[in-house]
């Protein structure tokens, strides 16, 4: 039986069980296993995961930030990547044109930004489907995903694509959970919670029962969230990608102006038509927001600060110490003193 067919029936098997307290340690086991063998996917020799290698998918980055186009066949990505950065992506009214990863790369607010036309993926990527894993693998390492969405289409497209980029390991628009786990030699399982701190969603039987399918006897784990028995497995797995993402409606000149609406109301959503260039430059700064990036303009002594090339950083890495690694790995051991305006 192949790993992809042992995931199939371990999610069978987790539908078929009705959800309650007396279920939740045969919830926990079965989720563990199909973390263990989703884990065989991403990484199936030990080595490099991702499975990002293949011809036409090895795309150097280059930029200040990376950003991936994922979504079926023929919804417009490659139109977007053309009007976007220039460069030329094959499109046609025939699915699966684009077959290997095409990468562009524009200019905005002084960032350059690399935009990567990645294949249509299908229902069943996560296993291999039509080089799904290579498409996944190349979408783990972008900095920001875009998922380009056809308006005309159902709005289930949009949970099969998340379900598949979740299968391998990646986690959109969330932020890991705050759990804390250090492996001892002996002492047993010390579940430590924060002051005050509720856990509703599984209870120590839960959490004992997952550490030991790991194999972890001695550990102290310590919780500073209400966390889910998804949140506890992807904190011991380590290899989870935590990615902002927006959702991109394509084709809005097919849909009526009460629709738009509708469209413009939900999170994360930005609605364009790629072939008519109508509301790009709105997406650039949604772009731009979700990078969550800034700019430091550095001063040479004497001289006015250089306005032409910024240094890009992203907010949460913005330390002097980081900002020093940026310029030069050796800079920050002669580094004395910094000024900043």
């Amino acid at each position: 039986m192949t790993t992809a067919q042992k995931i199939a029936d371990i999610e069978a098997e987790m539908q078929r069980t009705q959800k309650n307290k007396a279920t939740e340690g045969h919830l926990a086991l079965l989720k563990t296993k199909l973390a263990k063998l989703k884990r065989e996917l991403i990484d199936p020799a030990g080595g490099k995961g991702g499975g990002a290698g293949g011809e036409g998918f090895d795309v150097k980055a280059s930029g200040d930030a990376r950003v991936g186009l994922i979504g079926f066949p023929s919804v417009g990505k490659s139109t977007l990547l053309t009007k976007l950065t220039g460069q030329f992506s094959e499109a046609a009214d025939y699915e699966f044109t684009t077959l290997t990863c095409i990468p562009g790369v524009y200019n905005y607010k002084g960032t350059k930004i690399q935009l990567l036309d990645l294949p249509g993926i299908i229902e069943g990527a996560k296993d291999g489907k039509g080089r799904g894993k290579q498409v996944i693998g190349v979408a783990r390492t972008c900095t920001l995903i875009l998922i380009v969405l056809d308006v005309a289409k159902p709005v289930t497209h949009k949970r099969l694509i998340e379900h598949e980029l979740e299968g391998f390991g990646m986690r959109l628009n969330k932020t890991a959970p705050d759990i804390k786990l250090k492996r001892k030699d002996k002492g047993g399982i010390n579940i430590i919670k924060a002051h005050g701190q509720e856990m509703s969603h599984m209870n120590d039987d839960t959490i004992n029962c997952i550490l030991k399918e790991y194999k972890i006897s001695n550990c102290d784990v310590h919780f500073r969230c209400n966390a889910t028995m998804d949140d506890l497995i992807d904190v011991i797995e380590g290899n989870r990608v935590y990615v902002p993402c927006l959702y991109v409606m394509n084709k809005i000149d097919q849909i009526s102006i009460e629709e738009l609406e509708l469209v413009s109301r939900m999170p994360h959503y930005i609605p364009i038509s790629a072939k008519d260039e109508w509301n790009l430059d709105e997406l650039m700064e949604r772009i731009w927001e979700y990078l969550d990036l800034i700019r430091i303009y550095t001063k040479p002594k004497g001289q006015i600060p250089d306005y032409e090339q910024p240094v890009i950083m992203p907010r949460s890495y913005s330390k002097v110490e980081d900002f020093c690694g940026k310029l030069h790995k050796t800079l920050i051991k002669e580094f004395k003193f910094a000024q900043v305006w």
